[in-house]
């Protein structure tokens, strides 16, 4: 309800008048500085008046203060003080296109501070969803205009989970101009540059292909300056979505199972079994486990025939690989349906025409190093269901329906499905789900200042 509304409401109703207000509530009327003559506030003795506080009208054009100053001299001195405030946080002095600090501004390490290195914001590149295997990364550039000039871009990236010290474990560190622009880094890491909006403005990007499955990864960046300085970190932690499984495939193996625990079982069948099982992964032995009890289960579960049939020793071998599978991704592959679906996606790929010298990496400029870009594609398969639908899709449809139906109940669902079929929601392409949240956002946490991240971790 617009606020006018209300108070025209108050009035309509009596409980707001010149005379007598609400208990506790003092309202006013002010335009650029005076009371409109339509409020009927202003009809009240004294309030003509104008505010004797100074009040912005109206913005005409835009120019820095010193121009203002008609004094030469006074004018010079301004704007070299405003020009330190805001560029050299006023310890320092801009000489052309950087600041010279005073004597007093140098830190522990006797570098000059004056020119604050602004932190990188790390982040999930927004074309690229992440797969199993793939995670596409991107920040932009933080040098400023006028001060301190990035050199390098440090991106740290390790595998955390319950078996890895996460202390001791530091995992692998990739310089973005020696390594990846240099063309140094594998084949499973490539760097790229492009533009924001405006042209000024870079979006470096990384993009990680070989990464293991169900797998939860902490990725740190920080900027080096031309004088050696570090940022503060920026953190990004993520799982990795749920190994690809052959559905028709896994079906194929259980019916194989089945038959040769059928009836009598010889020693040969029961090698064969056992191989056969032994050999598969452990997403598509828990997809197998799925079809087998989805068809067989009137003549025993699969955990039971396996120990009746191989023995307890060799139905634990291949039953304990199971424990190998996360509970998201156990939930998943017991999904009614599986197809798997390939998707092509277009990344960058740089290469500095430069070579750096070695032992001075930070008296040059990440920004005016020359570089050739070309677009490549990476393939990303992935397995999605008929059940799993993404949450902001459901959302979104339930914000449609709540606003046409204005309190009726919520019965949308999508077409092609029958209501019987509508059981479970998970999020797409086996990407992991924890319930209260988007499809990404519970799955990975970004930390600006390389604090414990939240909702995996904790």
């Amino acid at each position: 309800m617009p606020f006018i509304t209300y108070l025209s409401g108050l009035l309509t109703a009596q409980m707001l008048s010149d005379d007598q207000l609400i208990s506790g509530v003092e309202i006013r009327c002010e335009e650029k500085g005076r009371c409109p003559s339509t409020c009927h506030l202003c009809r009240r003795p004294g309030k003509e008046q104008l505010s004797p506080t100074p009040v912005l009208l109206e913005i005409n054009r835009v120019v820095p203060l010193y121009t203002l100053i008609q004094d030469n001299g006074t004018k010079e001195a301004f704007k070299s003080a405003l020009m330190s405030s805001y560029w050299c946080s006023g310890k320092g002095d801009v000489i052309d296109d950087w600041c010279r600090c005073d004597l007093s501004a140098f830190d522990a390490s006797g570098l000059p501070n004056c020119s604050p290195l602004p932190q990188p914001v790390l982040r999930l590149s927004p074309a690229v969803e992440p797969s199993s295997t793939v995670v596409s990364l991107e920040w932009v550039d933080v040098q400023p205009a006028i001060g301190t000039k990035v050199s390098d871009y440090i991106l740290q990236h390790k595998k955390v989970d319950e078996y890895t010290d996460t202390d001791l474990y530091t995992g692998e560190f990739l310089s973005f101009a020696d390594d990846l622009l240099s063309g140094l880094g594998t084949s499973c890491v490539a760097a790229g540059r492009s533009h924001g909006e405006v042209p000024e403005v870079s979006i470096y990007s990384v993009i990680f292909k070989c990464l293991e499955p169900d797998g939860l990864y902490k990725f740190t960046l920080y900027a080096v300056d031309t004088r050696g300085r570090h940022s503060e970190l920026s953190t990004v932690t993520l799982r990795t979505a749920c190994p690809l499984v052959d559905d028709n495939k896994a079906e194929e193996i259980a019916d194989k199972i089945y038959n040769l625990y059928n009836g009598y079982t010889s020693g040969k069948e029961q090698q064969t079994a056992y191989n056969t099982l032994m050999e598969v992964s452990a997403s598509m032995l828990l997809r197998v486990q799925h079809h087998y009890n989805s068809h067989y289960e009137k003549f025993g579960d699969f955990v039971w025939r396996s120990e009746d049939e191989l023995g307890p020793r060799k139905a634990h071998l291949i039953l304990r690989r199971l424990e190998r599978v996360s509970s998201h991704c156990s939930s998943l592959l017991r999904s009614a349906y599986i197809q798997s679906r390939v998707d092509t996606v277009p990344y960058l790929f740089c290469r500095s025409e430069e070579v750096r010298p070695v032992g001075m990496v930070w008296y040059s400029i990440l920004k005016d190093t020359r570089i050739t870009c070309e677009e490549k594609m990476v393939s990303m398969a992935r397995n999605t269901s008929y059940l799993t639908l993404s949450k902001s899709l459901l959302f979104k449809h339930f914000l449609l329906d709540v606003g046409q139906s204005r309190g009726r109940a919520f019965r949308w669902r999508p077409r092609g499905l029958s209501p019987s079929s509508f059981l479970l929601l998970h999020s797409a392409s086996f990407l992991p789900w924890t319930p209260g949240g988007d499809l990404w956002r519970d799955n990975w946490t970004s930390s600006a200042s390389g604090g414990h991240p939240r909702g995996l971790l904790q």
